[in-house]
């Protein structure tokens, strides 16, 4: 088993990913060192992440509703 580390920046998050989705499915790597399936979780990661960014900057620039009383 590996030991954790502390990730600090978005780019050691995405190596993080890369790295440990190939060591726990050595299956979905081919011969030649690609792998479809991992780059395709990569992708949709990378996806969903931007949607929650998008999100948030959004939902922190909206103008803030009140109730009439």
């Amino acid at each position: 088993m590996t030991k954790a580390h502390d990730i600090h920046t978005y780019t050691e998050l995405q190596r993080q990913i890369h790295d440990d989705l190939r060591i726990q499915h050595p299956e979905w790597v081919q011969p030649n060192g690609e792998s479809p399936i991992c780059d395709s979780y990569e992708v949709r990661l990378m996806e969903l992440l931007a949607d929650f960014e998008e999100g948030r900057t959004h939902s922190t620039h909206a103008a803030p509703v009140h109730e009439n009383m």
